[in-house]
């Protein structure tokens, strides 16, 4: 798996701030490494 982290401006202009890497993705990410569930409305009622 590889990662490039960059930066697009309103006009389009694309500026790198790290070049592309090799990463090894996690078996299994930690609990906190997680988004929190969604809170919107639509989200809440389909939980009920």
């Amino acid at each position: 798996m590889t990662i490039k982290v960059y930066t697009v401006s309103r006009e389009g202009h694309v500026r790198i701030l790290r070049e592309e890497t090799e990463v090894k993705p996690l078996d299994r990410p930690e609990p906190s490494d997680r988004f929190p569930a969604c809170e919107c409305p639509r989200c809440l009622e389909a939980t009920r």
